[in-house]
């Protein structure tokens, strides 16, 4: 009864009494903010330079075994000698080529020119399946390490070119070899050509391929599955064996490849790509693969008719608990569980969002889209996750131009600034950089990212995920790190960051409070006083009811 009796209502020399016992004994400030500790020069130590000196002058354009090579404007370039082995065929070069390239001589073999038209017609590609981020029996760390963003390291799993040599840079490394990252590389072919795709499972899981959108026969000329799909086509390709795949696509457009093989886990791991089918052209010499996607260094004939430039982009979500999956053991049984029966997709969390396997700040590296005025440039996207992506640029609108590799009837084509593709999907845009209020507001630094506020984050964090930009070459310095005006991208460059524990130079969020002081003792005697009074209470109702 006496808890129940208003505050205000106790005379005041009790409430006084009340307070000198057990409220403050006089003003107390706010507690004080612990600053956030300022980053240190070893903070950084993990990354290394964000834009390493070119000492092997891959950026720059160059002609390698007869092959012209486009610049690449930004800060980390593939290997010429890859893409020049990978245009001419890795059977058409000589043995330095192929030594530089770290391939295979039967990676990509091109043959016979059946059409005459001044380019080959028979391919024959060799894929291989790779671990990123790996486990080890010898030490604590992934082997064969690719960072997704400042201190990530997920484990993945990537189709690749047939190599040779280590995997790693070199005997004292871990760093995967620059042929071996995610995505999966993009695969370029010209309509009509007969394609071969053998995949050689270097894994110690099963796999298949199957080519999403991509004209081709359902049984091979032996009658053997040429589909890639286990419950209907083939049985999956176990460790150790290989699997050629056979066909002639009809129709141009941009397509999409996958393993088939428990789909909730390994197209998500990274075992799928971009598949561009060229339309047929003279002299019509491709680049059979673009590793990491990005800026297509020899772009085909047809794209050269109609624009400046062309890219690759390939956005995917990531489930953290996958990833940690493969790098919890080295035994294929206990990853086999864990993968396929014990990981619930359904319960999935996506922590990353990628283009062109990087999340922010690392997407500045090698998944900008230079350009100049007055360009037209061509975009292929690929979303090889499981939720859509808002695509939106800043400082221009784009126009769609193809729906899954279908080209779209010109008058009814759409200009837009946020583009929606779904899971799987492919879409072409048409990126305008003519300054007229339109297309383009004019040169400048634009971010271009998914516009749903999940994408934009990594781990949770932003600014993060899938962030890009659009960059005029103006704006663009030697090295190929982007200038900009706002804040300084060197707190995000820190592993710290995204494990919390830096802020980020626009607030305090990050910062601590010092605890509230609170007196124990005082908090004991509050308590034994109310505890005696719902003694005295209780015993007042057990004598009330007994002389009842």
């Amino acid at each position: 009864m006496v808890a129940l009796v208003p505050w205000q209502w106790y005379p005041r020399d009790w409430r006084v009494w009340y307070d000198k016992q057990f409220g403050a004994t006089d003003y107390r400030e706010a507690p004080a903010t612990i600053p956030a500790r300022p980053l240190q020069d070893s903070d950084y130590d993990e990354i290394g330079d964000i834009c390493p000196p070119d000492l092997k002058g891959w950026r720059k354009a160059q002609t390698v075994a007869g092959i012209d090579i486009l610049a690449e404007p930004g800060c980390l370039a593939d290997n010429p000698h890859a893409i020049a082995a990978f245009v001419k065929g890795t059977n058409n070069v000589g043995h330095m080529t192929l030594m530089n390239a770290r391939l295979s001589p039967d990676a990509v073999v091109k043959g016979r020119d059946l059409d005459q038209d001044g380019d080959p017609d028979e391919i024959h590609i060799r894929l291989e399946v790779f671990e990123l981020n790996g486990a080890s029996p010898d030490i604590n760390e992934p082997v064969v390490q690719y960072s997704v963003a400042p201190g990530i390291k997920p484990g993945f799993w990537v189709f690749a070119p047939k190599s040779v040599g280590m995997s790693t840079e070199n005997f004292e490394s871990l760093i995967a070899q620059p042929g071996l990252r995610m995505p999966s590389p993009a695969i370029r072919v010209e309509q009509g050509d007969q394609i071969k795709v053998t995949l050689e499972n270097t894994h110690y899981m099963p796999h298949t391929i199957h080519f999403h959108g991509v004209d081709h026969p359902f049984l091979d000329e032996n009658g053997e599955g040429n589909d890639g799909v286990p419950v209907t086509s083939e049985k999956p390709l176990m460790p150790g064996k290989q699997r050629t795949y056979e066909m002639q696509p009809r129709q141009a457009g941009s397509m999409f490849y996958h393993c088939h093989v428990e789909v909730q886990a390994h197209i998500l791991m990274g075992l799928n790509g971009l598949f561009v089918v060229e339309e047929n052209r003279p002299n019509n010499w491709l680049q059979t693969f673009n590793i990491g996607d990005g800026l297509v260094r020899h772009p085909s004939v047809a794209s050269k008719e109609s624009y400046d430039r062309e890219y690759d982009l390939h956005y995917q979500d990531f489930d953290k608990e996958l990833g940690e999956a493969v790098q919890s053991s080295n035994d294929p049984r206990v990853i086999t569980q864990r993968v396929h029966r014990q990981y619930d997709i359904s319960q999935a969390d996506f922590e990353y969002y990628m283009l062109n396997g990087r999340s922010f700040p690392y997407t500045a590296r090698d998944s900008l889209i230079v350009t100049a005025p007055d360009e037209r440039v061509k975009l292929r996207v690929l979303n090889a996750g499981s939720e859509g992506v808002a695509l939106h640029t800043h400082g221009h609108k784009v126009t769609i131009t193809h729906y899954d590799g279908v080209e779209h009837p010109e008058p009814a084509r759409i200009t837009r600034d946020v583009v929606w593709i779904a899971s799987a999907q492919r879409v072409d845009l048409d990126l305008s950089t003519k300054d007229d209020g339109l297309h383009s507001y004019g040169p400048g630094v634009w971010l271009m990212h998914d516009h749903r506020e999940r994408g934009v984050t990594t781990n949770g964090l932003g600014p993060g995920g899938n962030v890009s930009a659009i960059v005029y070459d103006k704006y663009l310095q030697d090295d190929g790190w982007p200038m900009t005006f706002g804040l300084d991208w060197n707190n995000f460059l820190a592993p710290e960051f995204y494990r919390r524990d830096s802020a980020d130079g626009s607030t305090s969020l990050l910062e601590s409070v010092e605890p509230y002081a609170i007196s124990t003792l005082r908090i004991l005697a509050l308590t034994i006083v109310i505890g005696l009074l719902l003694g005295l209470l209780w015993v007042w109702t057990f004598v009330k009811k007994r002389n009842d």
